[in-house]
């Protein structure tokens, strides 16, 4: 008796491709991070802005990293909101996001080392909201990473599912009963 299996995968991806306002996405762990960051790249940005040493080019490195984060990832926020993500849903926003949120990481560690060298109040408070920027940057990376792994989409479902189908045949004896 032979033995066959066959393996059929199927991937099914649901999206609504309609524009549309939806606040729940606040309440999610990813929007939640996403708010965070942006509240926390304007605040170090203003510590910078309002201290004496702004003038500094660690102040001017700093206030780079903080405002270039702001408008990505409140570009990124305004898009989750809106769905625009799940309407262009053929583009590799976990990519982009896995990468973006693994270098903001690093420069965000590397720009709070630097602020915090200063002897001042204000850099003290821009490298504190640095360093809570870099931790939360570094957990929207990890999420972003499993994400990736596990092939999910970043907004909507895609469903993987595989089918083994065992089939047996029959061979026929060489010799007759």
């Amino acid at each position: 008796m032979q033995t066959t299996t066959a393996t059929r995968t199927t991937t099914e991806t649901n999206v609504n491709l309609s524009i549309r306002y939806d606040p729940s996405y606040m309440r999610t762990i990813p929007g939640i991070i996403k708010f965070v960051c942006v509240v926390l790249n304007l605040l170090g940005f203003i510590c910078i802005v309002v201290s004496k040493f702004n003038g500094l080019s660690r102040a001017h490195f700093f206030n780079t990293v903080a405002m270039t984060g702001f408008w990505f990832t409140g570009i990124l926020l305004i898009f989750y909101l809106f769905h625009v993500v799940e309407r262009y849903f053929r583009i590799p926003w976990i990519q982009i996001e896995l990468i973006f949120c693994a270098l903001w990481t690093l420069l965000y560690l590397i720009a709070s080392i630097t602020v915090s060298t200063v002897n001042s109040g204000a850099f003290t408070a821009a490298a504190f909201f640095g360093f809570c920027a870099m931790i939360a940057y570094g957990y929207d990376t990890w999420l972003k990473f499993n994400a990736h792994r596990a092939g999910e989409i970043a907004q909507g479902q895609r469903r993987v599912v595989q089918q083994q189908t065992v089939i047996q045949q029959q061979t026929p004896s060489a010799f007759p009963a």
